[in-house]
This record gives C-alpha cells, sequence and structure tokens, in this order.
C-alpha cells in the first residue's frame, strides 16, 4: 500500500512541475470569486419593457 501512496506523491509531484515549467497557467490558490464586469449605464441595467 505504500507503494502506491509514494507513486501517486511522485507522479502528483512530477505533473505539477511539469505544468509549472512547461508554461501551464494553473493556479493553486483555490478558487476565485471576483469575476471582472464590466458595468454599463444604469440605463443598459434597467429591465426593458
Amino acid at each position: 500500500m505504500l507503494k502506491y501512496i509514494v507513486a501517486f506523491l511522485a507522479f502528483a509531484a512530477l505533473g505539477i512541475w511539469l505544468l509549472t515549467k512547461g508554461g501551464g497557467d494553473i493556479d493553486l490558490g483555490g478558487e476565485k470569486h471576483d469575476v471582472q464586469v464590466p458595468h454599463g449605464t444604469e440605463k443598459d441595467a434597467a429591465p426593458k419593457k
């Protein structure tokens, strides 16, 4: 069982290393909720009738 854990950790570390060195755009910081949405005028935001 220990072999499987060590192999998993080795492959996970290798994968993360390859993604960071290969220019992959990865972020290990978790979920981000700061979505940038361009805001229009209040007239654009009003519901259309």
